[in-house]
């Protein structure tokens, strides 16, 4: 029974972060960035992802402040702009090549 709950648990834990990590995609929150915010930004994304470190970028996201932070960081981007379906990519990105994760962006 206890062998039997163990592989039922590891086997729920391994879906949780499988749907997770599907969920929301660094490599597509980078083309949402470029296409959508590069030109209103004025700057690519790596100088967008760079303006804060991971552990902030989680502070952020878990706030509810990100599309705050975005239209901040980028006056001219309006919140209408913004699809709220992007942001969980767009924050992937931001924290996959925050100034701190020593990844570089190929944007």
């Amino acid at each position: 029974m206890s062998k039997l709950l163990k592989i039922a648990l590891a086997s729920a834990l391994v879906l949780g972060v499988a749907s997770t990590t599907a969920s929301a995609d660094a490599v597509k929150g980078q083309k949402i960035f470029i296409k959508k915010f590069k030109d209103a930004c004025g700057f690519n994304g790596a100088k967008f992802a760079a303006k804060h470190s991971q552990a902030e970028w989680e502070a952020i996201n878990s706030n509810g402040k990100f599309k705050e932070e975005l239209m901040k960081i980028c006056p001219k981007v309006q919140e209408g702009d913004i699809k709220d379906a992007w942001l969980p990519h767009i924050y992937d990105f931001s924290h996959e090549y925050a100034n701190d994760s020593g990844n570089v962006p190929s944007c």
